[in-house]
């Protein structure tokens, strides 16, 4: 067998299992609250105070085999795939193949054995910022039996017992938290967004409007009181707190969101109108105009977002172009 046919043969099964891989990547439900992520989506800030989301990384660790072939094979003429050609079998022989390095690989941390209560504190914030939810759940346990009155003890145990999806257990050590510290603005975000993943959304809209109350301006907050108050049905009411995070535009974003979400679409309607009144160019709005009035028999409608939409794509051509001279 030719060495070019072998080439081939390697390539084709490498692209296989990738996406045989990407495929099974797909299905895996994203982590984090389901409203939380859908105003994420449009830049809003939303969660415990202490989580740091990122995408889907098995996603994007997937995805890059088929970049490096799209780069490997990729002509200047244009951005589509090309028949491989001897020079190309040369340059894959080239490519080498790489480790992938990231959270789950290196060697777990081993911290220096810790005497007081601030010493297992300090080493659990930093397990729990490595992702080591089991070693840091036991040394944040420790800091908080030491010391009861630790207020950041509690808290990050909690944000700890979030992560492992022990949700009663994180809202038992926010509750010890804010006993300890009942002004502390963002341990009552915390336990307000734990009692509204559980679904105690009067509780935790109680919680999150003492945070809120405490710490007005924290975008954080703000919003994930306008999920609680969404929950509740009170859309008004949950418009102003996006409002107040992040501004109109996004206020009315997320409100419509989070009325698409519920299946009133009708309503969605109304705050992504409100949205387009704000900035005309909303892709956001637009897009998911089209899709609203389509799905619900307006066709000219959608066909109007439709043509909105290109005129937007077609004005930053011609502005590249123009740049570009």
């Amino acid at each position: 067998m030719s060495k070019r046919r072998l080439l081939a043969i390697s390539i084709a099964l490498i692209v296989t299992v990738a996406a045989t891989a990407m495929w099974s990547a797909s299905t895996i439900v994203r982590e984090g609250d389901a409203d939380a992520n859908s105003i994420e989506d449009s830049g809003s800030a939303a969660g415990n105070a202490s989580e740091h989301k990122g995408g889907n990384k098995v996603v994007k660790i997937l995805a890059a085999p088929f970049k490096a072939f799209g780069r490997l094979f990729s002509h200047k003429d244009d951005n589509k795939l090309q028949r491989m050609t001897e020079k190309d079998a040369e340059r894959f022989q080239s490519v080498g193949v790489s480790r992938i390095e990231d959270s789950r690989t290196p060697e777990p941390k081993r911290l220096a054995l810790a005497n007081s209560a601030k010493e297992h504190l300090a080493n659990g914030r930093s397990y729990l910022l490595n992702g080591q939810l089991n070693e840091a759940i036991s040394e944040l346990s420790t800091a908080a039996s030491l010391d009861p009155k630790l207020t950041e003890a509690h808290n990050l145990l909690g944000v700890a017992f979030d992560k492992k999806g022990l949700a009663d257990r994180a809202k038992d050590s926010y509750e010890r938290a804010v006993k300890v510290e009942p002004e502390d603005a963002q341990t009552l975000n915390n336990l307000g967004f734990s009692l509204y993943q559980s679904g105690n959304y009067r509780a935790a809209v109680d919680r999150l409007k003492r945070a809120a109350k405490i710490a007005p301006t924290d975008e954080r907050i703000l919003n994930n009181l306008g999920l609680a108050l969404c929950r509740l049905g009170k859309f008004d009411d949950a418009y102003k707190n996006f409002a107040r995070a992040t501004g109109p535009l996004t206020g009315n974003l997320n409100t419509a969101r989070m009325l698409e979400r519920f299946g009133r679409d009708d309503d969605a309607i109304k705050y992504y109108e409100a949205a387009r009144r704000i900035d005309p160019n909303s892709t956001i709005a637009l897009r998911r105009l089209v899709d609203i009035y389509k799905r619900n028999g307006r066709l000219e409608e959608s066909q109007a977002m439709s043509n909105a939409l290109a005129g937007i794509s077609n004005s930053s051509t011609a502005q590249s172009s123009s740049a570009a001279r």
